[in-house]
This record gives C-alpha cells, sequence and structure tokens, in this order.
C-alpha cells in the first residue's frame, strides 16, 4: 500500500517535458489558460475523488486547492435515505471537511458515531488528493 499523498506535494501539475497535466477524471474546475500550459498555482481548482460505496450508501469527497494547499472540502455525494442516515450525514460531513482542510492530507479521524461514512470519505478523499498531485 503507497503512503498517502498530502495535498501541495507532487509535480506541481507538470510531466516531464514540460507538457501540462490539463483536467483528469475528477476535475470539475480546472487550471490552465495556454493551451498545453499547467494551470496556475494559485488558481482554485475542484477535484472529486472517486465515489466509495459504505455500508448506508454512497460518499464522495469533493476538494478546493489554492495554491496547493486544501482550502475546502465537502462531499459531491453522501449517504441518505432515512431521517437517521439523513442526521448522521449532517453532522458528519461538515466535521470531515473541517478535519481534511486541517490535516491538508486524508489522515483524519473518523467522526464518532459516522465510522462507515468516515472511512468511506477518507478512501475518497485520498483518491481526490492523488488526482490532483498527479
Amino acid at each position: 500500500m503507497r503512503p498517502p499523498r498530502r495535498a501541495g506535494r507532487g509535480s506541481g501539475g507538470r510531466r516531464p517535458g514540460g507538457r501540462g497535466r490539463g483536467r483528469g477524471p475528477g476535475d470539475s474546475q480546472g487550471g490552465g489558460g495556454d493551451e498545453g500550459g499547467a494551470p496556475a498555482q494559485d488558481a482554485p481548482r475542484t477535484v472529486t475523488g472517486d465515489l466509495v460505496k459504505t455500508e448506508y450508501g454512497p460518499v464522495q469527497a469533493r476538494i478546493t486547492l489554492t495554491g496547493g494547499k486544501i482550502t475546502a472540502a465537502d462531499a459531491a455525494q453522501a449517504p441518505s435515505g432515512n431521517p437517521q442516515t439523513e442526521s448522521i450525514t449532517a453532522r458528519a460531513v461538515p466535521e470531515l471537511g473541517k478535519k481534511a482542510v486541517q490535516a491538508q492530507s486524508a489522515e483524519i479521524d473518523a467522526v464518532s458515531g459516522a465510522t462507515f461514512t468516515s472511512e468511506g470519505y477518507k478512501k475518497s478523499l485520498q483518491s481526490a488528493l492523488d488526482r490532483a498531485g498527479g
């Protein structure tokens, strides 16, 4: 298993040979100006992680990066379907987002009472960071 990737690491959106990375799967906003150029490092961009199935429904993390740092994190999708699940999700997702911004990584603690959602969110968050770091 590879070690978790932190925000701000990687090649800065550039690949060997000087060609820009462009938009990859999961990018819902890109940077990028000139054709073939890399996104501006300070321009905010949003990256969506993999959809992870959990016991109570799918979870998909979404992060906003500015200058290589996580500036916002939430969920593009989160468990729902009954009042108890929705109540847990409404409490857990903002807390998980805050933890991701503070940690600048997917190495965050689970939210008490929302173990399945937390684990799914962390997996999806890691995939978003992997996409962002290229």
